[in-house]
Formats: C-alpha cells, structure tokens, sequence
C-alpha cells in the first residue's frame, strides 16, 4: 500500500472525480426526482456494485484484455451506449407521460421501484468501459509493487474509489429529494429536471458510443 501522503493525494484525487458529474450521478438525480429518496439510495448503491465489478475486473486482469481488444472494447462500449440512451430517453418520455398525465387528470405511472432502480444502476455502471479504462490509468500510478502483490493494493484502492463514489451518490440522492419534497407545488419544474437528467444520459450515452479505446 502507499504510505499515508500518497494515500492522501489518492483519496483527494478520487473524491474530485467521484464529484464529476457522469451517468451514475444523472441516473440517481433522475430515479430520486421520479420515484423518491429509496430509489435514489438504491440506484446509488447498484452504481457502487457496478463500480465493484471493474474493480474486481482490474484486479483479475479482464480489464486489461477487453481494453487492449478492439472488438471487445467496441462491443462493451455500443452496449454501455445503447443502454444510456435507452434509459436516458425512457426518463424523458417519462417526465412527459407523467406531464400530460397530470394536465388529463389522470393517474400518473407509479414509481420503479427501488429493486430495480438498484439492478439498473448496477448496468449504468458496469456497462461502461471508461469506468474500466479510468481504474486501469490511475490506480495503478498509486499501487507499489515493492509493498507486496499487487492486485490486493488495486482492489482496496478500487474499493476506496467506489466508495467514494457511492457515498457521492448517495448525497446526489437526499440533495435531489429535498429538491423534490420542497418543490411538490411545483411538479412541472419537477418533470423538467427529471427530463433534463434524461437529456443528460442521452448526451452521455452518445459521447460513449464516439469513445476511442485507449493506448499505451
């Protein structure tokens, strides 16, 4: 492991890009605003478990031959791509439905759920190669081969970075659902928000589809 200064500039470094917006924290804004805290929290921690199959993944050397395999590289990403856009634009006709909905009087579509809030969350993130390429390019600057094996140091290093991130993610989550508790007068600023996460999934999943693989 590295020593305590070295750790500390890990730590520093990974809660300043677990604090970059990305598709785990669209997602859990999105799945709080529509269905509540619980489905926030549970979406958060499918997103950690995500993160934990690349750690797990990286460790084990996967990662490295779906990164160097341009077929597999490609593969991984169209269906990362696919189910961001997917997902991203089920949020916009979502808000939508519930919009014209609410505008008839009628029943608005009741919430996912919190199980598979968690299942998706657990997709948004596994399905994502640059989560994959990220754990590749910096743990690995922070892992000293002299202090023992290596794949143990990746792997509580990764679970650091997941945690990190999960517990972003969960802040995402009481933030969004305080938004949504004090703005229950007002539902249409509620459906905008919800539809803009979905834009952003959208933007994002297409960003991922253009993604080149990395090298070196």
């Amino acid at each position: 492991m590295p020593d305590l200064t070295q750790l500390a500039l890990y730590v520093a470094a990974a809660l300043l890009l677990a604090v970059t917006p990305g598709p785990g924290i669209f997602y859990v804004a999105a799945r709080t605003l529509a269905g509540g805290r619980a489905e926030g929290i549970a979406s958060s921690f499918g997103t950690g478990l995500g993160g934990m199959v690349h750690v797990l993944a990286g460790s084990l050397g996967v990662s490295a031959i779906v990164l160097a395999s341009a077929e597999l590289f490609t593969a991984l990403k169209l269906a990362g791509a696919a189910y961001l856009v997917w997902i991203g634009f089920r949020t916009v006709q979502a808000a939508r439905r519930d919009a014209s909905a609410a505008l008839a009087g009628e029943v608005v579509a009741p919430p996912i759920g919190p199980r598979r809030a968690f299942r998706e969350g657990v997709l948004v993130e596994a399905l994502n190669p640059k989560t994959a390429a990220f754990f590749l390019a910096f743990v690995p600057q922070f892992v000293d081969p002299a202090a023992g094996a290596v794949a143990p140091q990746f792997m509580v290093l990764g679970i650091i970075s997941v945690v990190l991130n999960t517990l972003v993610d969960v802040v995402v989550a009481f933030a969004a659902s305080g938004i949504r508790g004090g703005a229950r007068a007002r539902p249409v600023l509620i459906r905008r928000l919800r539809a803009g996460s979905g834009a952003a999934m959208v933007a994002l999943g297409a960003g991922l589809a253009l993604a080149k693989r990395p090298t070196g």
